[in-house]
């Protein structure tokens, strides 16, 4: 099973940018798809989360409004949209899968992960 992140780069201040997780390896659609991310010396935050089954999300608190998750099971693909991006945004995203429908939001409730890609959101 592996997770590719994409997507990420540096935008200013009220900016957008849409992260891609790309899965492969998996044997069915059964798994809930997170975001989370990491800023210089502060803990790995979960952002987001969608299921597996009805396409439900869950946002923190602070990006809610502002980032939408989508998931297209025919490309094996989820998506961040990110827009009005704030400097405090800046972190590396990851995305994980946790098996079953399950809206996970502890980064330790996450089977598998991808590599980060790095957001950057200058004033």
């Amino acid at each position: 099973v592996q997770l590719q992140a994409s997507g990420g780069g540096l935008v200013q201040a009220g900016g957008s940018l849409r992260l891609s997780c790309r899965t492969s390896g998996f044997t069915d659609d059964d798994y809930a798809i997170g975001w989370f991310r990491q800023a210089p010396g502060k803990e790995r935050e979960w952002v987001s989360v969608i299921s597996s089954t009805d396409g439900t999300t869950l946002y923190r608190t602070n990006v809610k409004g502002r980032f939408t998750m989508t998931r297209d099971n025919a490309k094996n693909t989820v998506y961040l949209q990110m827009n009005n991006l704030k400097l405090e945004d800046s972190a590396v995203y990851y995305c994980a899968a946790v098996r079953g429908a399950l809206l996970a939001t502890v980064p330790g409730m996450y089977d598998y992960w991808g590599q980060g890609t790095l957001v950057t959101v200058s004033s």
